[in-house]
This record gives C-alpha cells, structure tokens and sequence, in this order.
C-alpha cells in the first residue's frame, strides 16, 4: 500500500537523509522524499501497521532536522 504525506524540511540534504533513515524501517518497503514538493511517497510492506510505521519514521527523522513534521 503507497500513502503521500505532507512533510516539512528544511533542506535537500536533510530531506535525502530521511529518505534513507525510513527506508531502514521495518514496515517501509520504499520511501521517498520528494525536498521540492515537500511531499513523502511510503509504499508499506503487507500487513504492516502504517501508524506505528510512521511513528518510527517521524522519530527517526527528528534524529536529523528536530522540527520535522510528518502530517499523517
């Protein structure tokens, strides 16, 4: 299942960095972070819980620019 989301980032790079960290998270098949659009495009594995998913995505990408905000 792919589900869009709004996101804030400041910066290309930081929004490349995100796009890795989440796509290390179990439940993400692929993540992309579009800096541009401030659009995040998440295709979840079967079965996966989205919510819990992107908790884990939306602390991870704190870890790299703290304000970050993923409108889910």
């Amino acid at each position: 299942m792919k589900k869009t989301y709004k996101i804030e980032v400041d910066c290309a790079n930081c929004a490349n960095l995100m796009e890795e960290a989440a796509n290390k998270i179990s439940g993400v098949k692929n993540a992309v972070v579009n800096f541009m659009t401030l659009k995040m495009q998440v295709d979840f594995e079967d079965g996966a819980n989205v919510k819990e998913v992107m908790t884990r995505v939306l602390a991870d990408c704190r870890k790299i620019e703290p304000d970050c905000e993923i409108y889910f």
